[in-house]
Formats: C-alpha cells, sequence, structure tokens
C-alpha cells in the first residue's frame, strides 16, 4: 500500500488525514485533498495533526451544517471496549461552506442520534476534536468528534460544496472505520440502505439448449447423494424481508439473508439468499418472476421456521432441504427468464392471491392469512418498538387505514418494514394501495371487540404501478377500482388524514383480563420510576406502561389552529425539569394568555418542563374540525345517515364558527381539583408534567398538494439532507382533525409524594351508542365520548361544554380512589416526550 490519498486501498478505512510530505500535482494540491483557504475544517485538521495529544480544544469554534448521520455495526477496536460497548456507530458529515468532512462520532454520544437531537439539516458546534489512527494502515488517520453541541435547523445547506478528501465521496460509500464495508439504514436493519443494493438485474433471454433441469420433487429424493446438482427452472411465489445478522468481531462482510419461496410443477421448496448475494439480488427479484437456478448447494431445512402457507395446495410443500444461494462456495449463477419465454410445458405454477374485502374480514378467523387492496383514508406517523433483549436494534411500524367500499369500516393495519423503504416511506393518504400476506388479529370477547391485520415475515407492498399486475384480473380488485373511480370523481377521498398520535390496539377492557395478558414481575412501574422510563426512550419509541395512583386533577384544554402552541424555543431553552412545588405555584400563579403558533411547540395549559403560559382561544372566531380516524366499535348506529359503502371517516362535519371570546375563555376554564391535591401539590418532590401535545401528534387533514412535505413530517429522521422545494409551510397551518381538544391529567402517586400530569386525548365519536349516556368519569375515559350527532349549528357547540362538564361532574367519585392507570410514552426526538392515559382501571372493582 502507497499510504496515498489519491491511491485508496480496497476497504472502508482508506479515507485519511493529510500525509508528511505528500506528492503534489502540477497546481499544488496534495493527492487525494483539496486545500483551501478559509475553511475551518482544514485549519481543524491541522491543529489536530500538529497536537501531540492527538486531541485539541479548537482556537475558534464556528457553527457547521450537518449533512449525514450514517450507522454501521461497530468493530471491537481496544478504545472501544467498555462494559457494554455499543453495538453500532456513526459517521457524521459535516460542512463548513468551504469543504465537506465525513467525522466519526465518539461513542460516548451516540445518544445524541438516539434522541434524533444530532440529525441532518442543523448546525452544531464543535468544540473538541480528536485524530483516530487504523494502526494496520499507514497515515489512516480519521477526525473524531468528542465534543458538539447542536443548534437549531438550517433552512438551506448546499450541496455543491465539495469533500476535502476525496476519498470520501467514492461510491459505493464505505464508512471510516473497522471492516465493514457498507451502511445501514439508520433506524432499522431490515431497510436495504446504500449504493451497496443494485437493482438494474433485467431478465434476459436464456438459450436452455444442453442445459439439464431437474425437477424439485426429484431433487429431494436424490440430493443427498450427488455432489452436482442441476438447473432449477423456478418462479418466485414469496419473498421475505431482509434479515441481518451481523455481530462485532465477526468477519462478515454482508451478513443478510433472505428467504425465497420457489416452486416449479413438482413441489414448493424454501431457497436462502446470503450475505453478498442479497446487495446484489435482493431489489430485482420480485414475486412471479421465473428464475434459472445454477450452482447453488443444498442443506437439511431447519425445522422450527414458520413458512408462508402454500400458493396452489395441490404443489407438495417439501419441507425437509432448503437451498442454499451464495456469492461463493460455490458461486450461485441467477438467470432472471423473459416471462415471454415461459413456456406452459414446463407447468410452473401461476401467483394464487387469497383477497378479502372489509365486509369478509368480520368472518376471518385469528391468525388467518389474507391479501387487501384498497385506499388509503389514513397514514399514522412512523414509530419504533424495541427488539427483545436489544439496546439498540428496533422494528420500525406505522398505523394505516384502508377502505375499500364495502363497509362502513376500513381495514386497520399494523404496517411493519418489509424491506421496501421506497414504498414504507412514500405512502400517503389517497393512495391505493396493496399489500399481501397479512395476517388477521381478533379477540372478539374484548371490549371494544378487537380487529386488525398486521404484516408478516413475506408481506410485500405495492402502491403505484398497479396496472399490468397479474392481480388486477381478481374480480375483487376490479370491484375496488370501479368503486374507487365514483368516489374520485366526485370528490369523496379529499377528507383523509395523515399523522398524530394513534392510540391502538385497544388494551382488555378489565383489570383482571389486562392483568392476566402482562407479565407480573413486569405489570406496574413506580410512579418514582416514570421518568427514568422516559428518559431512556430512544427517537419515535412507544411504550406502555402500568401505574398506580389518584387522580387529582383534569382539565380540558380546546384545541385552536391559531394556539395550537407555545414557543418552540423557550420550550427547549427551559426544557429543565422543574421541582414539583415550583410548578404547582406556577400553576396556581398563571393567568391565561394569547399564544402565537410554532411549529414545534407543544399544544397545553401548562407546557410540559417548560415556563410557557396558559394556552387562551384566538381571538379569531374558532371552527370545529373533522373526526381523528380512530376506529370505533362496529354498531348498527354506525351506518345512520351515511352514504353506502363509505367508512363514517370520509363523512366531514360541518364547520360551524364559536360564539364571543368570552365562552371560548369560559370553555377553557373548565378544571376540576380534588382536595387532597390542594392540600399535596405544594409538598411534592416532583411532578412530571407531560400534559402536553405537540403539533406532531395532532393528525392532520391531508393536502394532496403538500403531499412531499406531509409524508417528510411524519416519516423517520433521513441519515442524509435533503432540501426542501421552495419555502416549506409550517405543519401548524395544516387543518386539525381533532374535533375538539384535549384533557391534562395529573394522577398523584399512592405515596403523596410523587405526581405526572398526562394527556388524555377522548375519541369523539357520534356512532357509538353504548357511550351515549355519561355515568361515570372511568366510563368517559374508557370508552369513546360522544358529541351528539343531532346536535347541528350554534347547538354542537354545547357538546364539548356538556362533555366536559359530564367529566369534571363524574370525577369526584374517583377522589382519594386507587386506579391504575395505563400510559402511553412516546417520544418524538429533541427533547420532546409526550405521555396518553390510554386507561383507567379501579382494582376494587370488576371494571
Amino acid at each position: 500500500m502507497s499510504g496515498q490519498l489519491g491511491e485508496p486501498q480496497e476497504g472502508p478505512s482508506h479515507a485519511g488525514l493529510d500525509l508528511p510530505n505528500p506528492e503534489r500535482n502540477e497546481a499544488g494540491v496534495q493527492r487525494g485533498v483539496i486545500r483551501r483557504r478559509g475553511s475551518w475544517i482544514q485549519k481543524v485538521l491541522e491543529q489536530a495533526t500538529d497536537s501531540p495529544l492527538q486531541w485539541i480544544t479548537p482556537s475558534e469554534v464556528v457553527p457547521v451544517a450537518v449533512l449525514a448521520v450514517q450507522r454501521y455495526l461497530l468493530e471491537g477496536e481496544a478504545r472501544d471496549m467498555e462494559s457494554k460497548p455499543p453495538l453500532y456507530c456513526y459517521d457524521v458529515t459535516i460542512s463548513d461552506g468551504v469543504f465537506r468532512e465525513k467525522c466519526y462520532l465518539d461513542p460516548s454520544l451516540n445518544f445524541l442520534v438516539y434522541k434524533n437531537i444530532l440529525k441532518v439539516g442543523i448546525e452544531v458546534e464543535i468544540s473538541r476534536v480528536s485524530c483516530v489512527y487504523n494502526e494496520k494502515r499507514l497515515g489512516q488517520g480519521i477526525l473524531c468528534i468528542d465534543n458538539v453541541h447542536c443548534g437549531e435547523s438550517l433552512d438551506s445547506i448546499s450541496l455543491e460544496i465539495p469533500f476535502r478528501n476525496r476519498a470520501h465521496r467514492e461510491i459505493p460509500e464505505r464508512p471510516l472505520r473497522g471492516g465493514k464495508s457498507h451502511y445501514l439504514a439508520l433506524w432499522n436493519n431490515e431497510d436495504p440502505y446504500g449504493d451497496i443494493w443494485l437493482s438494474n438485474k433485467e431478465p434476459e433471454e436464456y438459450n436452455f439448449n444442453n442445459t439439464r433441469i431437474i425437477s424439485l420433487s426429484h431433487l429431494e429424493t436424490t440430493w443427498s447423494s450427488r455432489r452436482n446438482f442441476p438447473a432449477l427452472l423456478v418462479r418466485i411465489l414469496h419473498k421475505s424481508k431482509l434479515r441481518y445478522y451481523g455481530k462485532p468481531n465477526k468477519k462478515m462482510t454482508e451478513p443478510y439473508k433472505t428467504f425465497l419461496e420457489v416452486a416449479d410443477s413438482s413441489g414448493t421448496v424454501s431457497a436462502i439468499m446470503w450475505n453478498a448475494l442479497c446487495p446484489e439480488w435482493y431489489k430485482s427479484l420480485h414475486i412471479g418472476l421465473v428464475l434459472l437456478l445454477q450452482d447453488y448447494s443444498i442443506k437439511k431445512s431447519y425445522p422450527f421456521r414458520m413458512k408462508p402457507l402454500p400458493v396452489n395446495p395441490r404443489v407438495k410443500l417439501i419441507s425437509t432441504m432448503e437451498i442454499c444461494l451464495n456469492l461463493r462456495d460455490p458461486p450461485t449463477n441467477i438467470i432472471i427468464i423473459p416471462e415471454e419465454q415461459v413456456k406452459s410445458e414446463w407447468r410452473l405454477p401461476k401467483l394464487n392471491y387469497r383477497f378479502i374485502t372489509r365486509s369478509e374480514l368480520d368472518d376471518m378467523p385469528q391468525n388467518s392469512i389474507c391479501d387487501v387492496i384498497g385506499v388509503l383514508v389514513y397514514v399514522g406517523r412512523v414509530q419504533r418498538s424495541k427488539k427483545k433483549e436489544s439496546r439498540e436494534e428496533f422494528w420500525s411500524y406505522r398505523w394505516i387505514h384502508i377502505a375499500d367500499g364495502t363497509s362502513e369500516q376500513p381495514f386497520i393495519v399494523e404496517l411493519f418494514s418489509t424491506s421496501q423503504p421506497e414504498v414504507f416511506e412514500n405512502i400517503y393518504p389517497m393512495a391505493h394501495f396493496m399489500c399481501t400476506q397479512l395476517k388477521v388479529v381478533r379477540n372478539d370477547t374484548q371490549v371494544p371487540k378487537l380487529l386488525y391485520l398486521t404484516t408478516t415475515n413475506e408481506s410485500c407492498m405495492f402502491i403505484t404501478g398497479h396496472r399490468g399486475q397479474p392481480y388486477t384480473n381478481y374480480t375483487k380488485v376490479k370491484n375496488f377500482f370501479q368503486w374507487i373511480k365514483t368516489k374520485t370523481d366526485s370528490g369523496e377521498l379529499k377528507n383523509t388524514v395523515i399523522g398524530g398520535y394513534y392510540p391502538y390496539p385497544p388494551v382488555p377492557e378489565t383489570f383482571s383480563k389486562y392483568n392476566i395478558s402482562v407479565k407480573v414481575e413486569s405489570f406496574f412501574t413506580a410512579i418514582s420510576e416514570v421518568r427514568k422510563e422516559i428518559e431512556v426512550l430512544q427517537y419515535r419509541e412507544k411504550k406502555r406502561i402500568a401505574i398506580q395512583g389518584i387522580i387529582t386533577v383534569i382539565k380540558y384544554v380546546p384545541y385552536s389552529g391559531a394556539t395550537e402552541s407555545a414557543s418552540a424555543s423557550e420550550t427547549l431553552r427551559n426544557a429543565d425539569r422543574p421541582s414539583t412545588s415550583q410548578a404547582a405555584r406556577r400553576e396556581s400563579q398563571s393567568q391565561e394568555r394569547d399564544g402565537k403558533p410554532q411549529d414545534d411547540g407543544p399544544v397545553s395549559s401548562q407546557c410540559c418542563h417548560t415556563t410557557s403560559a396558559s394556552l387562551s382561544p384566538p381571538k379569531k372566531k374558532r371552527t370545529l374540525q373533522g373526526l381523528i380516524p380512530v376506529p370505533q366499535p362496529e354498531t348498527a348506529a354506525q351506518t345512520k345517515g351515511n352514504k353506502p359503502g363509505m367508512p363514517s371517516i370520509f363523512q366531514r362535519r360541518e364547520s360551524t364558527s364559536t360564539g364571543s371570546k368570552g365562552k371560548a375563555r369560559k370553555t377553557i376554564s373548565d378544571k376540576w381539583e380534588s382536595q387532597t391535591w390542594r392540600e399535596k401539590k405544594f409538598g411534592l418532590i416532583d411532578h412530571l408534567e407531560y400534559g402536553c401535545i405537540y403539533p406532531e401528534s395532532i393528525p392532520r387533514r391531508f393536502v394532496l398538494e403538500h403531499r412531499n412535505f406531509l409524508t417528510e413530517q411524519y416519516n423517520s429522521q433521513p441519515a442524509k439532507y435533503i432540501p426542501q422545494e421552495g419555502r416549506p409551510p409550517k405543519l401548524y397551518e395544516f387543518k386539525s382533525a381533532l374535533v375538539l381538544g384535549h384533557y391534562e391529567v395529573t394522577i398523584l402517586g399512592l405515596n403523596h409524594e410523587i405526581a405526572i400530569s398526562v394527556a388524555f386525548l377522548p375519541e369523539y365519536s357520534p356512532e357509538d351508542v353504548r357511550t351515549s349516556q355519561i355515568g361515570t368519569l372511568l366510563t368517559c375515559m374508557n370508552y369513546s365520548c360522544v358529541l351528539p350527532k343531532e346536535l347541528t349549528g350554534n347547538d354542537k357547540l354545547q357538546g364539548p361544554r356538556a362533555l366536559t362538564g359530564d367529566i369534571i361532574k363524574a370525577a369526584a367519585e374517583l377522589d382519594k380512589v386507587h386506579i391504575v392507570g395505563i400510559l402511553d410514552i412516546c417520544n418524538l426526538g429533541k427533547n420532546k416526550t409526550e405521555v396518553y392515559l390510554h386507561k383507567i382501571y379501579r382494582p376494587d372493582k370488576t371494571s
């Protein structure tokens, strides 16, 4: 190896700092490194290499922009060995306006990425850097960020700035450290990410002369006695999502695998694609393609793997062997056969879909597998759930609603990432959506009845290019497209919703059932431990916990777009948690005054962890918005007044302006406070204030013209900076889908030392007749609260006040009563956390 940057060596760590006595070209520029006056990055690099300590605090700290935050598996190097070292590390690309530079983020700062504090598009100030060397290579110095302060988002960042080190712009991109050859997706391990993932494999005409082909059934009976295997001619029936199995200190370059269920006329078998073959072929292999497989290997089948249902029950399911496809040992040869070359005498099985309509879903048994097609009427934000026994690995998922015109109710789908980020990150309301291999989840004994679909390992999504697909010939698919054409022509699909907090699935209706469904040792979280639970949560992670306490305060906070948030900058500046007694005094002394909307401030009368003033309704007239698309129990009343075949969430309520400002101010003052709270609030040890709702947790009416902006707001933070087109709107400018507002509920711990204020977002629905008579506070908070449908015009405005009055009046029954509260904790990133009251139980009652 020459050690010169102009001649990079193979591997991920060839990018280096300046070398002594560099060879220069005619322009006087070091090979591979550009020098330019005025670059802060260049100045810091020179200071770092000249320092005997190999670390410096720059003599001048200036803001730089973040262009990329990229994740990869951490190698077990000596300086990284801790008691519990992180599994992954991050490269951060910065720009000073003169140069770009890819830097290594010290693992002690990983938490900034976990919380989405360090992210693309912001400015940062780096106050300490060091020079890290790979001692196995010559001159392999890397700039390491040891201390950084993260600032605010920038309006725009130029992508025309060159890399100082030309090795950083090589394709494919390589991580700075370790032996791994590629980056991972930023927030999960299932999605293919980066330029190593090819999608350019095309069908090619093949001359079958002199090619010996063996059937799967024949191979099953003879493979153990063979050394060489003839070619297989098969069709792909299913393709699983990717599985990443990389571990530190394991010498695997691309540790991936995926399962293909392939079949010929004699049987169906699993084919496993391993390692480096996945980046080369995964994105090019689609369901229905015909493949010629040569030079594969065979192994005994793993007995405990759950396989998808056979497409054709008459085709034999071969479970004694698996086909192994590798880049080496031996190198598998894969050829995609054009469909026009496929001959009928080959008798390859056709794809067989299991389409169901929404009206048929009610009769589908638990764990049934089905395919669905429809129009998206609600698309939730991307959330993450932690994988078992993992600190850093998560599943990505979102909730969606699909309507197909056969029922008033939509399909409710828990949509996990299926290794199709190009679809998962680009689904939006009003799009025609098709998904395969969905599993039915139901519990008819639960109230309200639990019924939804969830993706499986073999699920596959389609959102564009339906024309010409084999499933378009199915009668149910044709019926859907005929129905959707009439709704599109009549403009009835405009009332769709995107984003927001989504309280699903519901918990069992009784405490005893919930107690059975949760492990005893982890059932309750002490109220003193809630802060820790909140602090360890990572970006977009959602967690459900149970606490015990006493409800002491309930306060109604009306929603209004003009008072949607307090100042976001003030929110973050005052992020220090106040003491309980201070918070209580502030609450007792605060006066209501008008607020100005900001894009990321919370909606709250007492902003969590801030000194923001209470919000009051705006001086302008308020308008009642439409419904949040939260699934409602099915009743006979749901069809009343609705158009046939349209889900109830399509039915827009007439906008009605409010009365005088004085009446609005009277609404916000609706509050119940127990005698216990008056006695205890000034002497508490701690008061966790999470009764606020941030703008991104409010579901919005979808506007097709702003599709890109809205989908971006509710997707996960990207790994690379994407410039905005023009001047983007603010999120609060989009109409809310909430009818009214929310409640702030304060729960006092059983020991009367700690309290927590949380948000309760009632699900207003005119269709749920079971709660038309609100008798108790528990009823209000355990079922959908009702705004009577028969009220119209100004009379409808009495609905919120009547509802609030019932809650306030009924709250007295729970004074000093021990309750169990089920809380949903949601981390939104950048020190923003919300806590919702999902359900309350009375352990002393059967409910």
